[in-house]
């Protein structure tokens, strides 16, 4: 572990030291309350001793700013206080920390100290560990790997905030699997699973790492592409197109005999405004428009076109 000590008396920051490095750990120093605010955020340490009384911050003032600032990694603090002094050892509690150390220092007393502290801390990173995958998973469509509506929704509303912030543009595509209600008829749906899978891993492929790639809901997927123009965009998806219809996926209900993709477009920019609700709808008609027109075939919105 990395531990912090605190303290503005060197004898006491000696041997606090020596007993933290004694025990195994990696120790940083702080000789007042400011630097050892400093030195926990550059660090993070998984353990803070600090004195009580020292000066810039003192004891409490260091645990409320370390108990404020925290995330999903957790920091357990240790007071030093005086021999008998309840009444700080009862503000410290209250503040924030975990434990306390009467003064003068016994290095015994501190080694079992951090022994706690290290189940504490593991405890609390392997809890922070299993709730990042399960938001992670709650925001992953478990069939094609890709992102989902929810990861959408959340997605779609920072780059609208972007947008009107800083006058980003950005593009939306809907992408539609053509004729897949025939395909899972004749092949089956194990078949069809696996047509979606492939279908994901192009569409994956075939984007840039800033660009956002979504199962929309059944067939459809659908791409978040930011500081695209509507003719970048029109090029990514267009690749697109072609690359899952040489992938070759036999499809005798198609139109060209392999499964193939129809794609809606609909951007932003700063002179427009448009929020992404109607980018939606935009991109969603052009979609319609693409499979009235035959299918296997990316459409612009025409709004988007003419603005």
């Amino acid at each position: 572990m990395k531990v912090l000590v605190a303290d503005d008396d060197r004898g006491s920051l000696l041997v606090a030291q020596a007993a933290v490095q004694q025990s195994g750990h990696d120790c940083i120093v702080a000789s007042d309350g400011d630097m050892a605010w400093q030195l926990y955020q550059e660090h993070r340490p998984e353990v803070v001793v600090s004195d009580l009384m020292m000066p810039g911050l003192n004891g409490l003032d260091l645990c409320r700013a370390i108990r404020a600032d925290e995330s999903d990694l957790y920091t357990y603090v240790v007071l030093l206080t005086s021999h008998g002094a309840r009444d700080d050892v009862l503000a410290g509690m209250e503040a924030g920390a975990d434990d306390y150390v009467t003064k003068p220092l016994d290095p015994f007393t501190l080694h079992t100290r951090l022994l706690a502290a290290m189940r504490v801390t593991s405890l609390h990173a392997e809890l922070a560990s299993y709730r990042s995958a399960l938001a992670a998973q709650a925001r992953t469509d478990p069939l094609t790997g890709l992102h989902n509506r929810l990861k959408l929704a959340e997605d779609l509303q920072l780059m609208e905030s972007s947008s009107e912030r800083y006058g980003h543009g950005y593009a939306l595509a809907i992408v539609d699997v053509d004729n897949f209600k025939s395909y899972n008829d004749i092949y089956g749906h194990p078949a069809g699973d696996a047509a979606l899978q492939a279908v994901a891993r192009v569409l994956a492929e075939q984007s840039r790492d800033s660009d956002g790639v979504y199962r929309y809901g059944g067939e459809e997927f659908l791409f978040l592409l930011p500081g695209q123009p509507l003719d970048g965009a029109r090029s990514i998806v267009e690749r697109t197109r072609a690359a899952v219809q040489e992938l070759g996926i036999v499809h005798a209900g198609g139109t060209c005999g392999v499964l193939t993709l129809s794609v809606g477009i609909s951007a932003t920019w700063a002179d427009r405004g448009v929020d992404g609700r109607q980018l939606l709808k935009e991109a969603d008609a052009a979609l319609y428009a693409a499979k009235t027109a035959g299918r296997n075939m990316v459409a612009v919105a025409a709004v988007a076109e003419q603005s």
